[in-house]
Parts: structure tokens; sequence; C-alpha cells
């Protein structure tokens, strides 16, 4: 099975205001069509990780992968098309911009891309707005929309440019039962059909058990 993400020894300090060992000789991977969880304490070092694995922190030691190519040390003008092309992102707030309607809020990543021209781009959006059932939405202005909305609308965001993988940083955090169970099935829908690779860090115990894996941190360790 092909290796998306690999965790190489990382380690990570935070200089200030004292030295402290954030993360210590983090070694994983995260192979294509897999659907993993990060769980650990508050503090464990968990968004941190996530942050360094979605190449948006660079001050580490150690060694990150993706499809098999070096990420470390390359320019941040390199790293920022990785994020683009391969990486998509769903945070525990949607960030959607309110006064742009559904559709542009799901085009704005491929359009920053640039690789395809506005008509395909439309297309794209609306056919993952399908995908996720709020093709109806498309025309309305992202603060009309409910909360579960919204998070889909996230994902259908974070699916345009067909990444690699799906990191979530506490996606279902802030949502109700209803629509914490609707985004878990959404992410299997992802795993089962496009073998798509999902990386969430979560504190819902319920969520990470019914995924493929769970990564413990503790201290700053994997401890499984």
């Amino acid at each position: 099975m092909a290796v998306v993400l690999k965790a190489d020894h990382i380690d990570k300090y935070f200089k200030k205001p004292v030295a402290f060992h954030v993360l210590k000789d983090i070694c994983f991977d995260i192979k294509r069509g897999e659907f993993a969880s990060i769980m650990g304490k508050s503090g464990s070092g968990k968004s941190t990780l996530l942050y360094i694995l979605s190449t948006m922190d660079t001050d580490y030691t150690g060694a990150l992968y993706f499809n098999n190519e070096l990420v470390t040390g390359q320019s941040h003008e390199k790293l920022s098309g990785i994020r683009n092309r391969h990486i998509g992102f769903v945070f525990q707030f949607h960030y959607l911009l309110s006064e742009f309607s559904v559709l542009e809020n799901v085009m704005l990543p491929a359009k920053k891309l640039g690789e395809k021209s506005y008509q395909e781009i439309e297309y794209d959006a609306i056919e993952k707005l399908k995908m996720l059932h709020i093709d109806h939405l498309a025309k309305k202005r992202a603060s009309q929309i409910s909360g579960g909305e919204k998070q889909r609308v996230a994902i259908a965001r974070a699916l345009i440019n067909n990444p690699s993988i799906l990191m979530g940083d506490e996606p279902t955090g802030n949502l109700d039962s209803y629509n914490s169970e609707n985004v878990f099935s959404i992410f299997k829908q992802l795993k089962e059909e496009q073998g798509l690779s999902l990386l969430v860090v979560t504190h819902d115990i319920d969520f990470a058990e019914r995924t493929d894996r769970i990564i413990q941190l503790e201290d700053g360790r994997v401890v499984n």
C-alpha cells in the first residue's frame, strides 16, 4: 500500500518563554486510503504535530515525506504549492467568507492554485457540493446557512483540489451529535469510495474508535 505521509524522527522544541521539548521522536506513516485519528490530553502536542505534518510549521528536526518526496527543508513557495495541491484542511471553525456564496467559498483554493479555468473550477465545485448533498445551497451566502451545513461546505472546499490527504483539527468540535455523525459518515465515504487518506485530531473517543487507527500522544510521544 502506497504511503502518502511519513513522519521520520520528528522533534519539536518551543524556545520561549523557556525551552520545552514538545514533540519527541515522532515516527509513523499514513497509507493511501487510511483513516487515522490523533488523540491525547490537552497539551500533549496534537495540534503542534498537525501543523508540522501540514507543512505550516517548519521549525522542527527530523524528516517529513509526502508521496515519498522529502518536504523538510523546501522553500516556503514550494511548501505552499504542496499544501494547495496535496492537503485538504477541515478545522473546528469553518473559516468561510460570510459575504461570499457557498459556491464561491468552495472555489477559492482552486482559483488560488490556478491550474484550471473558471468554468472548470465552478463545475468541480458544484460536483463536490453534490457529493455532500448541499448543491441546493450553492448560491446562498455562507452567512445564511446552518452550522452543520457550513462544516459540509468547509469539507467541499478542502476537497476541491483533489488532495492526497484530508487533515482535520477537531472538525466535529463545534457540532452537535447529529452533525458530528454526518461529518464522520462523509469522511468514511471519502475513504471507501475515493481512497482518500484522512488524519484527524479529535478528543471525541467515539469518533476515534471508529477510525482505522488511533495515534495516541502522551507527553509529546506516540505511545501505541
